[in-house]
């Protein structure tokens, strides 16, 4: 009895520990802040159709704000800009958080729209940078902007610096931009800022205002297909990062799966941000400025086959440490990879170099790699040097090939009495000079072979 009360208790203690691996550390935080920064700069007066910018805009942005009060996972906030002086004293400070974030603040926001008059100029970056206050600090918010303007910077601030410094710093993801009837020619002016968009009329601006919001809300999926040479979904098992395409940072980061019916894992994403999407094979894949479609699940494939290269060597055991190897691409002086001895890693397919970092080093070119398969390659088992001699000196190593050239292995001075290291198979020559030698005349040369497995013994007097 007392043996199955244990057996059933270390039953349950494992599961708790499986429960708790098994957390789902990266996720989308389920409440959204978004923050309306609004023109309201003189240029707003303009005509646009039927009605003046600003009451188009005002109109639009109140029906969506009064739309959103069902949404309890939803904080609103409203800070305009240019509607505090007049243009002619061109403050560039001109910006205010007239409405900051709180729960049910709808009514607020609207009615505080009715007052809001255009009047002066366009501090787009100052605030811009003035925005990072406007968010309580709380990670279980994502922080959204969403900037509505009819014109750009005139201030002689930097909104793409500003912004892509505050999206490093985590204080709001990619900023919505959209452009009230501008010329195309300034949308490079808002495209390092955020996601830009251009509403030539109302209508338009009432559907990409609607469009963000569907894209910003709706829960995202994405599954990573990894394909072979061939085109099957078979790859797996390799560390995939989503990097935020404009900052350069990585936000979301795992270790591809299948089921035991080959499928992948589905993880959900952020659709306000695009990505570059990074296979960390050997060398990695990438697949650039990857834009998911909100509200559904997105399929992104990407080519990656691999084949495998493992390195045989059956006794190591003469080398003081595990022998390493470095690959590069064929023709390539970048190291992709350092490689033990007797172990196997997957790279693309395609040719590599090697250079196993045995004494002497071995390198072996235009090593092909095919999609699953295994390319051994075999290298004997090295033997072991011992030199003694009776006075430190200098000394140099040197292999000697089947023409009796020879090639230059490594300085090789002796100190301390005894020398001993593993060393590969084949014919060697040791030039050496004691300190105690009054000429270069005194200089000996010793020749010698060494055998897999064989310990050769030099003396030196």
């Amino acid at each position: 009895m007392k043996c199955k009360v244990i057996i059933s208790f270390l039953i349950l203690f494992f599961a708790m520990l499986d429960a708790k691996s098994q957390r789902v550390e990266q996720s989308i935080p389920e409440k959204t802040r978004i923050l309306f920064l609004f023109d309201a700069s003189g240029s707003m007066l303009a005509q646009w159709g039927n009605e003046l910018r600003i009451d188009a805009a005002k109109r639009v942005l109140t029906d969506l704000v009064d739309s959103l009060r069902v949404n309890d996972k939803i904080e609103l906030a409203l800070r305009p800009y240019g509607h505090l002086t007049p243009a002619k004293e061109r403050n560039c400070k001109d910006t205010k958080l007239e409405i900051p974030f709180a729960p049910n603040n709808n009514d607020r926001i609207i009615e505080r729209l009715k007052y809001i008059y255009p009047r002066g100029t366009t501090p787009i970056a100052y605030s811009l940078e003035q925005s990072a206050n406007d968010f309580p600090q709380d990670k279980n918010y994502r922080n959204i902007i969403i900037i509505i303007t009819d014109g750009i910077e005139s201030c002689d601030g930097d909104p793409c610096a500003v912004s892509l410094s505050l999206q490093k710093k985590d204080i709001f993801l990619r900023p919505f931009v959209i452009g009230l009837g501008m010329e195309e020619q300034f949308a490079s002016e808002f495209d390092c800022m955020g996601e830009y968009f251009n509403a030539k009329n109302i209508n338009a601006f009432q559907s990409v205002l609607n469009g963000i919001l569907s894209q910003s809300l709706s829960k995202t999926t994405a599954s990573v297909e990894l394909l072979d040479q061939n085109g099957r979904k078979v790859e797996k098992d390799v560390n995939v990062s989503f990097i935020n395409t404009f900052t350069g940072i990585s936000e979301f980061d795992f270790i591809h799966f299948r089921d035991r019916n080959g499928r992948p894992d589905t993880v959900e994403v952020d659709p306000v941000l695009s990505y570059d999407v990074v296979v960390n094979t050997l060398p990695p894949v990438v697949k650039k400025n990857v834009f998911l479609k909100g509200g559904t699940h997105n399929v992104i494939e990407i080519k990656t086959p691999q084949g495998s290269l493992k390195i045989n060597q059956e006794n190591t055991s003469e080398y003081d440490k595990k022998v390493q190897v470095l690959i590069r691409k064929s023709s390539k002086s970048e190291i992709i990879n350092t490689q033990s001895v007797r172990t196997e890693e997957k790279y693309l397919i395609g040719n590599y170099d090697i250079e196993i970092l045995t004494l002497p080093r071995i390198k072996i070119n235009n090593i092909e790699l095919q999609q699953g398969k295994t390319r051994n390659i075999d290298i004997p088992s090295p033997g072991r040097v011992n030199i003694s001699y009776s006075s430190s000196g200098k000394g140099s190593l040197y292999s000697i090939d089947e023409n009796g050239r020879q090639t230059w292995i490594k300085k090789l001075d002796l100190g301390g009495g005894q020398s001993s290291f593993g060393i590969q198979p084949g014919k060697y020559k040791y030039v050496y000079r004691s300190d105690r030698a009054m000429g270069s005349k005194y200089t000996q040369i010793k020749e010698f072979n060494v055998r897999s497995g064989q310990t050769i013994n030099i003396k030196i007097y």
